[in-house]
């Protein structure tokens, strides 16, 4: 049905900041997000997100490009369909990626993985709604965009990749989860 490859780049955050981050243009996209201020994970912050960003001296992007066979993306779905192929595909490929990007923190004391997308750890719903604390802040990630960071730009640029979007009816050739891990 599909195969994955694996992409890596390394840039320091001063340069990253500099290249690829844009905190009112993202934060302004991110208000269209349904998360927002709904997830933990999500805009808005009660902290300065370039101040976060300049914790760090270096990015360690790490991303997976989910390539579809031919057959799979030359067909035509219900919505229910393609909400089942995707159901299945991106949460199990993003758990590999937050596994790995785990690790790689244990083996780099201070350094913080950034995730694909927003946070998937309450299968019962985020805590933010009833303003109560997250449930597991150990365990919660922000994501590049998240933080103001152009993932498509950054890809193109770092990784010569481009995100493909759905059209209607269809699967797009492929999709790519974007992460890293932040070092001191």
């Amino acid at each position: 049905m599909y195969t994955i490859t694996a992409h890596k780049a390394t840039i320091s955050v001063p340069e990253f900041i500099e290249k690829f981050v844009d905190v009112p243009t993202f934060l302004e996209a991110c208000k269209a997000c349904p998360n927002y201020g709904h997830i933990w994970s999500c805009p808005p912050y009660d902290f300065d997100v370039m101040e976060y960003w300049k914790r760090f001296r270096t990015l360690e992007l790490q991303a997976v490009r989910i390539l579809f066979d031919k057959e799979v993306t030359e067909r035509s779905y219900t919505k229910e369909e393609l909400d089942s192929i995707i159901n299945q595909v991106i949460p199990a490929e993003k758990q590999k990626l937050t596994d790995q990007l785990l690790a790689m923190e244990k083996e780099h004391p201070g350094s913080i993985s950034l995730s694909a997308g927003s946070c998937s750890t309450c299968r019962n719903g985020c805590t933010r709604p009833c303003g109560a604390p997250c449930r597991y802040p150990e365990g919660m990630r922000y994501s590049i965009e998240s933080l103001g960071g152009n993932v498509g730009l950054t890809i193109e640029k770092l990784l010569g990749l481009h995100l493909e979007w759905m059209e209607e009816n269809r699967l797009p050739h492929h999709f790519v989860l974007v992460c890293g891990l932040l070092l001191p």
